[in-house]
């Protein structure tokens, strides 16, 4: 019995030696187990020169590493209450980009909102600095900071009056803490929009160059790499993420409130000094004015430019709907030459002129028209 069993041990080694030895060889493709084995060595096919690129591919490149090193990453910091009424630390990030050697940095206003213990900016070589806030202005959304650090390279500022739906923009910006992403589209249309707070940001960008959190404050480029925007803000799709749909502040916009916010901390807006109401042609007809479009003067602020020029406020209470307005004022239907048609128009304008300066509007009071002279104010609590 013994001798059985180790014949057949004998047997089964002998066995597994010749089909390792001499059956597969002869059968060259197939191993022991009938997987497919190759007679052959493995042959890759590799670009015989380093890859080249196109024209468009080497615009995108050159911009990338031309302003990478202008844009930074922002982290604020902000005491927060938590549930125990304990103070935690709440960090939040955005982006923005160096304006010039002293270290002004632009960005939002609500990137660094609140930031009550710090604000450190990371360059793209990873160094970080502290930085102070020189002004801010919540109306634009803009914030003004400074960094000392050496070797700063600045951002060049295009003029963003002549720019056109179809073009091609860059974002570069840090979204979702991915620093030093470049994303890429075109103008998708030029609209007043209003911010998260409901101010309006007049002939604002519209771009489907992806742009997400984090990427607010960073610059929106055209294709020779000069900023023509800020990114501001996207239309969500309710999970906090881009849908395609991003708006920036038009730089031009930036650049008529930098002197203010670097000479005072923050923005003299301009002000008519007056509280307004837009009339449409439906009013128009109901209140027997001359002009189907305008903006009627409710009220002209004490001491404000309105005053001083010598325009009307209303005097006569009515309603529209549920609406209390006062009737009876100066109706004004252009400024400098433009047509007015509601307070976002008056608006737009103001953002066009710093106070001190001299405007001409013209109203109608009852059915005659006047054209006169009037010095800006500065903006206290009014809508136009």
């Amino acid at each position: 019995m013994k001798l059985r069993r180790v014949l057949l041990v004998v047997l089964l080694v002998g066995g597994f030696w010749y089909l390792t030895a001499h059956v597969s060889p002869v059968l060259g493709r197939f191993s022991l187990f009938g997987a497919k084995a190759s007679s052959s060595p493995l042959e890759l096919t590799e670009a015989e020169a380093a890859p080249t690129y196109d024209a468009e591919e080497q615009n995108n490149i050159g911009i990338y590493k031309r302003v990478l090193p202008s844009v930074v990453n922002i982290t604020s910091t902000t005491l927060v209450f938590n549930f125990f009424y304990g103070t935690v630390p709440q960090q939040g990030q955005g982006s923005g980009f160096v304006l010039d050697k002293a270290g002004h940095v632009l960005t939002n206003f609500h990137v660094v909102e609140g930031a009550n213990r710090g604000i450190e900016v990371m360059l793209s070589n990873k160094r970080r600095y502290q930085a102070k806030v020189v002004g801010t202005d919540k109306v634009h959304d803009l914030a003004l900071l400074q960094i000392d650090a050496p070797n700063l390279q600045p951002v060049t500022l295009a003029d963003s009056t002549d720019l056109a739906v179809g073009q091609k923009v860059y974002a570069i910006g840090n979204p979702f803490g991915l620093s030093g992403t470049m994303t890429r589209g075109i103008i998708s249309s030029i609209r007043s929009i209003r911010n998260a707070d409901g101010t309006p940001i007049e002939d604002a960008i519209q771009t489907d160059a992806a742009i997400n959190p984090g990427n607010s404050g960073g610059p929106l480029l055209n294709s020779r790499g000069e900023v023509i925007g800020i990114n501001t803000m996207i239309a969500s799709n309710g999970a906090d993420q881009s849908s395609g749909i991003g708006f920036a502040i038009p730089i031009n916009t930036a650049k008529a409130v930098l002197a203010d916010l670097t000479r005072y901390g923050r923005v003299k807006r301009p002000s008519l000094g007056i509280v307004s109401y837009a009339i449409g042609p439906d009013l128009a007809s109901q209140m027997g004015l001359s002009s189907d479009y305008g903006v009627l003067i409710q009220k002209v602020l004490p001491g404000g430019a309105a005053e001083r020029a010598g325009l009307h406020g209303g005097k006569q209470q009515a309603y529209v709907g549920n609406t209390p307005i006062m009737l009876g004022g100066d109706l004004i239907i252009a400024i400098d030459g433009h047509e007015v048609t509601d307070p976002q128009d008056i608006n737009a304008l103001m953002d066009k002129h710093q106070a001190g300066d001299t405007i001409s509007v013209t109203f109608l009071r009852g059915r005659k028209q006047i054209t006169l002279k009037l010095i800006l104010g500065e903006a206290r609590d009014t809508n136009s």
